[in-house]
């Protein structure tokens, strides 16, 4: 907070922007920001220009490396080591918060490793985009591939195995219980290494596992839109699940109709779902890829859409605009 107010960061397709009462202004240019994350005091930012820090709440920022990669996700270990999950696909620590890091070997040399890409005209290289480590065991770990799969190590990332819930590849968000480290949950697309499949249920969505990834449950029945992407998990209890749908990765604002988003929540680990939309947005004409939970209310979430507009959303569907005339928000930090 400064000064009582809420600091908002929206990482955006063309920098980090400040989200204030008064307007935006643009703290970092750069490409693609996919993460904005505070560990231990220090901001990092994940770009598709490497990785950039901040010591002074965003005010400004250097570059720490990576720049050949895409960083998409930030974490850290209970015992201090950090970790980068980057496009094209490798894991990379850091034992100096992040000043200088080194390439997990084992995990790029992993047999899986050779398959991995986005299934697209022309195929693009595949990204670690999720990564949860163990809040309890250092030694344990879990990296979200799309398209891959999970891969999960048990002993500092030396070696790995791979998981695919419901046999889908095509990962996108992965989290921890806040106070079940081995429940975990992921969204997933319809994306595979062999082409798109069927839009159909069971084939894209939320998926479940409550023993450290070796099982996983498809929690997402009866919902639609399918394809699940962005995914916060509130750290406050009872630790509000909410995930925004969208009918598929290439919904947005700008198409006939609109994108036909919609944002969910569940207060029961994925049990049951309730829309968190109001009216205006049942379903969205804008699609939704930033989102954190609220700092100022539990149950909370902060919003960003691809037409640049971030929005504070209650826990009872109550929706304030406090952000506009951004580029297409990617990420969003608030503290």
């Amino acid at each position: 907070m400064r000064g009582g107010i809420m600091i908002v960061l929206a990482g955006t397709s063309r920098g980090v922007f400040a989200v204030e009462p008064d307007g935006v202004r643009r703290v970092l240019e750069c490409r693609g920001v996919r993460e904005i994350v505070n560990i231990d005091g220090r901001l990092f930012a994940g770009t598709g220009a490497g990785l950039f820090a901040s010591d002074d709440g965003g005010e400004s920022w250097r570059e720490c490396g990576l720049s050949d990669h895409a960083v998409w996700q930030i974490r850290s270990a209970p015992d201090g080591v950090l970790y980068a999950g980057t496009q094209p696909a490798a894991l990379f620590r850091s034992e100096d918060q992040g000043d200088t890091w080194q390439e997990v070997e084992a995990f790029a040399n992993a047999p899986e490793a050779s398959e991995w890409c986005i299934p697209v005209e022309p195929v693009q290289p595949g990204q670690a985009r999720a990564l949860v480590v163990d809040q309890n065991d250092p030694q344990r770990m879990w990296v979200g591939v799309e398209v891959g799969g999970i891969m999960q190590s048990e002993d500092g990332g030396a070696t790995w195995n791979l998981t695919l819930p419901g046999d889908n590849p095509d990962l996108h968000m992965m989290f921890a219980h806040p106070a079940k480290s081995d429940t975990l949950f992921a969204s997933t697309g319809y994306g595979r290494l062999d082409g798109v499949a069927e839009m159909i249920e069971g084939n894209a969505g939320m998926f479940r596992s409550d023993d450290g990834g070796a099982n996983w449950r498809y929690i997402w029945k009866g919902i639609t839109p399918r394809y699940s992407r962005p995914l916060c998990i509130d750290p406050r209890a009872p630790h509000g699940m909410t995930v925004a749908s969208a009918p598929t990765a290439f919904s947005n604002y700008k198409q006939e109709g609109g994108a036909g988003a919609m944002l969910f929540r569940s207060d029961d680990e994925g049990e049951s779902w309730r829309s968190l939309c109001d009216t205006e947005h049942s379903p969205s004409r804008v699609n939704f890829h930033g989102l954190t939970p609220d700092p100022e209310n539990v149950g909370g979430v902060l919003v960003g859409s691809d037409n640049g507009e971030v929005w504070q959303v209650s826990d009872t569907a109550r929706w304030r605009c406090v952000g506009t005339g951004l580029p297409a928000v990617l990420s969003l930090y608030a503290a």
